[in-house]
């Protein structure tokens, strides 16, 4: 139990670093990013080059996903202070989600079936190597 506790803590620690890395190139070069998304492009780009495994930190970031909801629950309060802006820009922010939302699922269903037809040509091709 303690050498779990030792091993989420390590593992937050980790993320909390990344995310203050983010934040301070953000603040550094005043960029109009907030920095937690650009600590998240920095934790995609360590994952991908193999600099962090996914097993140093996946037991504090399935932590965090179980959780996520509770995490919106400020932002949902601070959007109820902002009424009159969305009264004011309402139908515009439904459109450019609504909109943005069709895109994303677009692009990732077309990528999924690229992705299936590409796995269904490699069995179709490594099934006639076999005969």
């Amino acid at each position: 139990m303690v050498k779990r506790t030792w091993k989420f803590t390590l593992q937050m620690l980790i993320l909390i670093v990344i995310y203050q890395i983010g934040n301070g190139i953000s603040r550094f070069f005043h960029l109009p990013v907030p920095g937690n998304v650009i600590g998240i492009v920095l934790l995609f780009t360590l994952l991908w080059l193999g600099v962090i495994k996914l097993e140093q930190i996946e037991l504090a970031a399935g932590w965090l996903l179980k959780h996520l909801g509770f995490f919106f629950i400020p932002i949902s309060v601070g959007l109820m202070t902002l009424g009159r802006t969305m009264f004011a820009k309402g139908l515009s922010l439904l459109f450019i989600l609504t909109v943005s939302a069709f895109v994303g699922l677009f692009f990732a269903g077309k990528i999924t079936q690229a992705v299936i037809m590409k796995n269904e040509k490699e069995k179709v091709t490594s099934h006639d190597h076999a005969l």
